[in-house]
């Protein structure tokens, strides 16, 4: 009964905390309602999800027989974002996780391949034999600014579709990254706190192209992405501005108040055993000596109402940077995945100012 209690808790919990990502991120209300709906043990959520995935998998194989490419491109976007939020702090069953996390990887492809075309999936190498995985995305025209989004804890470049679109409608190149504990790459890494290794290596293999603008680079991150990129920012100097959108001075400082599916989730994603290692290894997450590297414009923006990252968490960020500026929004929720007609245009906008001088 004790066990019952506590994965009903989950549910809910995921449902208060991430109901506007969801959104945000592209999945349909009515579906969100309709899905969790279904729900009652946490245990069935992942099953539940997948299962939404593949209604939607089917329906874009019938369009792309019927010739109806851009509705078979929305259709798998919609597959991925299902197979996606199904596993994203789900550790009940990592066999079925991983067996999510390439479903969503799959659908995804297959919606760029309607959508965008030119979108390339880019595997580079890395430290101890490990692959980072991204993808590349560039609007028409002259080679444009690049800017790096990060992931945060449990979200990966198949949530990015949406987000990606804001920067290219203004003439911005995205390139989506499945860091080190992240997505794809997650399945074979750990987290890294030294996140500029990856931003280092991830810009290192795009110096042949001459297709985006590799002088005018940006980055950009949410939720613990939101540490990544002002940490990267700090010591890999060709990223000439950043945005962190709720992201942590110190990893740690809310683990008590952190929802119980997310503490499990750093300690999958970081190695630990137990949930006070756990702690300790979220502890390593934090700017203390990082903050005043960052000596290029940097925009830390948060909402007041964020109730997994405390919003003076990302206002120390701010504070201790050189370049820091910030924008703290009272209705604004973690992430402000509430308000995303605010805080996206803004990153969008200030990055590409920003760039351009």
């Amino acid at each position: 009964m004790v066990q019952q209690l506590e994965r009903d808790e989950r549910v809910r919990d995921a449902i208060a905390h991430w109901a506007p990502r969801f959104i945000t991120n592209g999945v349909d209300y009515n579906d969100f309602m309709r899905v969790t709906a279904s729900v009652s043990t946490w245990d069935e959520w992942l099953p539940a999800w997948v299962e939404n995935g593949h209604s939607f998998a089917e329906s874009a194989r019938d369009a792309e027989s019927a010739g109806r490419v851009r509705t078979a491109g929305e259709l798998w976007n919609q597959a991925a974002l299902s197979y996606h939020f199904a596993k994203f702090v789900w550790m009940l069953d990592m066999a079925r996780y991983e067996e999510a996390t390439h479903l969503a990887v799959d659908a995804l492809r297959k919606a760029h391949s309607f959508l965008d075309p030119t979108a390339e999936r880019i595997e580079i190498p890395f430290e101890h034999g490990a692959t980072l995985v991204g993808n590349l995305r560039r609007p028409a025209g002259r080679p444009a600014p690049l800017i790096l989004l990060f992931p945060g804890l449990d979200s990966t470049k198949e949530e990015f579709f949406g987000w990606e679109n804001v920067f290219l409608s203004r003439g911005l190149a995205t390139f989506s990254l499945d860091g080190p504990g992240q997505g794809e790459t997650g399945l074979t890494t750990r987290i890294y706190p030294n996140y500029e290794v990856a931003a280092t290596a991830t810009i290192d293999a795009l110096l042949s192209r001459d297709d985006v603008d590799l002088d005018r680079i940006g980055a950009a991150g949410v939720s613990l992405g939101g540490y990544y990129a002002p940490r990267a920012a700090a010591y890999e100097k060709r990223i000439k501005a950043a945005v962190g959108i709720s992201g942590p001075f110190d990893f740690a400082a809310n683990w008590d108040g952190m929802p119980q599916q997310t503490r499990e989730t750093v300690c999958h994603h970081t190695g630990a055993s137990s949930m006070e290692e756990g702690r300790e290894k979220a502890g390593e997450l934090n700017l203390y000596d990082a903050a005043k590297s960052i000596d290029r414009p940097f925009l830390a923006i948060t909402g007041r109402n964020d109730r997994l990252i405390p919003w003076e968490q990302t206002q120390r960020q701010a504070e201790e940077a050189p370049g820091g500026e910030f924008v703290l929004y009272d209705d604004g929720n973690h992430v402000c995945n509430n308000i995303p007609w605010k805080y996206r245009p803004l990153t969008a906008d200030w990055l590409k100012e920003k760039l351009a001088v």
